[in-house]
């Protein structure tokens, strides 16, 4: 059978043989043992549920061995046959082209070139699931295949529900990830229902099928570390020789290397994982592999006279290298960390004097003892960063939640008032006041043509349009834009492409909606090949309710709240999305985060037209009018702009309260 001939099958007629565990390939770490026998055999049913009954016999007892060995059922024996990345949106078989957009952001989320765990599914931090098992994906292109716009697929956390009945104007692909009742919503919640089959992790773009490998990171971090340099050194501060000294390799955190040297600075990243680190590197995005730590300190002291722009990925544990660097007098500007610590006890986060290979075995054999072996790490972790900081080192959360599972552990990370962290989020200290409030976040897009020129004609239209705001901006974002212009411009140069042909950079409403409209304008005309996918990461204005990370510079009182994040795919629904997403979960963990997200696809009509300006308005502005309401002097300044531009928007302004009125009454 051909490609599309699989596509449209679904659920094979025949039954797979069992394929072989391939070793080659990173696989997720094997999930502790969390049913009992009676759960573990409604798992079965659960998973049975997909195949006919003269099939379960066989497949019972394959499941369950999965299910024994690897704490999960992953139906490995249904993995499609054929390579598993994004491909030029006309060789999908399809009935409705939006619907086929959907299939090429799937298979690119799958892509093993981009996914951590691709046997699993998992795309990044170690449990960032597209789907559950392999029959939901072939179920899944099933339906997309085969729906026309006049219907729409509902998926619950990975399974494909149904298409039901909708119109042109609905989205085709509704998502849910996580959604549990509160109350059952911890992290052992989680395995369970997890192990179960019936609710997944989606992470922020895995399970909402807007991952573009580790480049759409790289931006955000790119920016974050510039930015973190210029509150350290000053706004004019020259990056070469200085340090910046961090953890992780994977799916998200393998962009740190890469943005640090567009930073211009020296950046030391520890990976436990030698395949990870490995991959990285033979990526392009990761310098120099080091395994030694003297060999490290040699190089990292020789980089530093020499004044170069350098990425060192050292394998092993980021505990050592902090201590080390405090122990020979290595001063270290700006530091942070990205391991996965919103997945602390299942690989998230490695403790230090045990390998790789050591610490999973520890994970599915003894997960008590792994619970204590890593606080007893993250102590020593903040130990060491409290020793450098007093030295005038600059430490910030990168809103993977350390801080939170440093406090959770004990170590000394919370400020004199026992409320508050002694260590600034990345967005209280950068993005939030810097990029967020404003407006401005991760917007990015993908030539589903596959095509480099395609690639190379949006990035030119994505700086063109830029400039052009840039020339009437106030002052206000006028660092904003040109970061971005320089940002679009070296794109290119830079290699930032892993998977389908895509692009990232930070825009407000008028930015993204101006350059969306070149675009269609682009593909109705001929100068673009195919259609392109408009998307974002959760990780923006609007989309994401977060304390510790996205909306932490929110200070009314409102940040444990996700009524945000729950508008914003509401509202992204009845504007024009092609598909969209809400997931517990994502970046600092389940039960800690709401977060939404939307795919849209431009096909250069006049129908795509009208939804991206509504839908692109709304998705930023919304954002833009609750961190107003929170008093946040720059989006107060951002949305009495848009009002003054926009005179159908009406948002409701906050009156500012006099503190010392306040003070007087206590």
């Amino acid at each position: 059978m051909n490609f599309k001939e699989q596509i449209l099958q679904g659920i094979p007629a025949q039954l797979p043989e069992r394929k072989p565990y391939n070793i080659a390939i990173s696989h997720a770490p094997v999930r502790k043992q969390v049913l009992s026998k009676e759960e573990k055999k409604l798992a079965l049913r659960n998973a049975l549920r997909y195949f006919p009954e003269h099939w379960h016999k066989e497949l019972a007892a394959d499941f369950l061995d999965e299910l024994e060995t690897y704490g999960r059922i992953y139906m490995y024996r249904f993995m499609p046959d054929y390579a598993m990345h994004a491909r030029p949106i006309h060789e999908y078989p399809f009935n409705s082209i939006h619907a086929a957009s959907i299939m090429l952001m799937i298979q690119n989320n799958l892509d093993p070139a981009i996914a951590q765990h691709p046997h699993e599914l998992i795309t990044y931090g170690g449990n960032g699931a597209v789907f559950q098992n392999w029959a939901q994906y072939l179920l899944t292109m099933q339906y997309l295949a085969t729906m026309t716009d006049e219907q729409t697929l509902n998926i619950y956390s990975g399974h494909p529900q149904g298409l039901f009945p909708s119109g042109a104007s609905a989205p085709r692909v509704v998502v849910t990830n996580g959604m549990m009742i509160p109350n059952y919503s911890s992290p052992d919640d989680l395995e369970k229902y997890n192990a179960l089959g019936v609710t997944q992790y989606g992470q922020m773009t895995a399970g909402s099928y807007m991952y573009i490998g580790p480049q759409g990171i790289v931006h955000g971090t790119t920016i974050t570390v510039m930015n973190a340099f210029r509150k350290k050194l000053g706004q004019d501060s020259n990056t070469k020789g200085k340090i910046f000294l961090t953890a992780g390799l994977g799916g998200m955190s393998g962009a740190q290397p890469k943005a640090g040297n567009i930073a211009g600075c020296i950046t030391i990243c520890a990976e436990i994982n030698p395949a990870a680190a490995t991959k990285r590197h033979e990526q392009g995005w990761v310098d120099e592999l080091i395994d030694d730590m003297d060999m490290l300190v040699n190089r990292v002291k020789a980089a530093k006279v020499q004044q170069e722009t350098v990425s060192l990925a050292y394998i092993g544990n980021i505990v050592d290298v902090w201590e080390r660097f405090y122990q020979d007098e290595i001063f270290v500007e700006i530091g942070s960390d990205q391991t996965s610590l919103h997945n602390p006890w299942s690989g998230g986060y490695y403790p230090v004097g045990f390998s790789y290979e050591e610490s999973n075995q520890m994970i599915a054999a003894q997960p008590e003892l792994f619970k204590e072996k890593v606080q007893e790490s993250l102590r020593r972790h903040a130990a060491a960063i409290n020793r450098h900081c007093a030295k005038g080192t600059y430490f910030f959360d990168y809103g993977n939640a350390f801080l939170l599972e440093c406090s959770r552990a004990g170590a000394d990370v919370m400020a004199e008032n026992g409320i508050d962290f002694k260590y600034p989020s990345y967005v209280e200290d950068i993005l939030g006041p810097m990029c967020f409030d404003y407006g401005f976040g991760p917007f990015r897009w993908v030539c589903t043509s596959g095509n480099p020129n395609d690639l190379r004609t949006t990035d030119r239209i994505a700086r063109e349009v830029l400039e052009e705001i840039k020339a009437d901006a106030p002052v206000e974002i006028q660092q904003q834009l040109q970061d971005n212009i320089i940002w679009i411009t070296d794109a290119e140069k830079n290699k930032l492409v892993v998977g389908s042909q895509a692009r990232i950079l930070y825009a407000d409403a008028e930015g993204r909606a101006k350059i969306a409209l070149k675009f269609n304008e682009a593909i109705q005309s001929g100068v673009l090949s195919a259609p392109v996918v408009l998307g974002r990461d959760h990780h923006d204005v609007s989309g994401t309710d977060s304390p510790f990370r996205e909306t932490s510079n929110i200070y009314d009182g409102s940040r444990f709240t996700a009524d945000m994040a729950i508008h914003n795919v509401i509202g992204d629904s009845f504007r024009g999305a092609t598909w969209v997403s809400i997931h517990n979960g994502g970046g600092v963990g389940w039960g800690e985060v709401i977060n939404g997200g939307f795919g849209m696809l431009l096909d250069g009509t006049e129908a795509a037209s009208l939804k991206l300006q509504n839908m692109l308005f709304f998705d930023v502005n919304n954002g833009i009018a609750r961190r107003s309401w929170a008093r946040n002097k720059e989006a107060r300044f951002a949305i009495t702009r848009e009002m003054e531009r926009t005179p159908a928007l009406k948002v409701t302004m906050p009156n500012l309260v006099d503190d010392n009125l306040l003070n007087d009454l206590f």
